[in-house]
């Protein structure tokens, strides 16, 4: 029977046929502020660019949860310092994406955390979030991270945590905590990072691209 579950699966492989290399910002609800780090996307599709072989647009698309365009995007990155809230058009339509094949990294940019967690539990209440051991293949896809996630910014001087929500042993959500990799994407006059912390981050940043386009 073709039903809306269908219709949503064939647009989104369809879309990725015409756009079979898009990246794009999610744009969220709740007053944070999702339009953080406005160079760290361009940067690292520019790095992934030279790096990894991907043919990526530098012209980075915002995209809003309820919209239907994120199904012409096979990654979605989403940032910020604050609130998130989602309503129920917008955590069916995400989670309708994210169960026919599309993917979010979500990178907490400091204080992001508390409020995301309960609306994760809206998207997927089956579904928690499990940290990822330091011998997952996202941290070797490109450059080898043995002890998993680095650490670019210290905030609280906890340690770094990359934590996923699986669907039928699939990665369809990435949460980086404690870590901050946009701000290590974000040109160097931004925060004045050194370049090898720079580097650690973009190359962080190749791995998570990498694995989303060949897995």
């Amino acid at each position: 029977m073709f039903n809306n579950y269908t219709a949503v699966f064939i647009l989104l492989f369809g879309s990725l046929f015409i756009n079979a290399q898009e990246v794009a910002i999610l744009k969220y609800d709740g007053g944070g502020d999702w339009y953080s780090n406005p160079t760290a996307l361009p940067n690292l599709v520019q790095f992934c660019n030279q790096n990894i072989g991907t043919t990526l647009s530098t012209d980075i698309k915002t995209v809003e949860a309820q919209s239907i365009d994120i199904f012409q995007f096979p990654f979605i990155h989403m940032t910020g310092h604050g609130n998130v809230v989602f309503n129920s058009e917008q955590i069916s339509n995400l989670r309708n994406y994210l169960l026919s094949g599309g993917f979010i990294h979500i990178d907490d940019n400091y204080g992001m955390k508390p409020y995301l967690e309960k609306e994760l539990v809206k998207l997927f209440p089956d579904n928690e979030l499990k940290e990822l051991p330091a011998n997952h293949p996202i941290f070797n896809s490109y450059k080898n991270f043995p002890k998993g996630l680095p650490k670019i910014h210290e905030h609280d001087g906890n340690r770094p945590q990359a934590m996923g929500i699986f669907i039928e042993n699939r990665l369809v959500l990435l949460f980086t905590f404690e870590s901050d990799l946009g701000d290590g994407w974000e040109s160097p006059e931004v925060h004045n990072d050194p370049p090898e912390i720079r580097l650690k981050a973009l190359e962080m940043g190749a791995n998570i691209i990498k694995y989303v386009f060949t897995h």
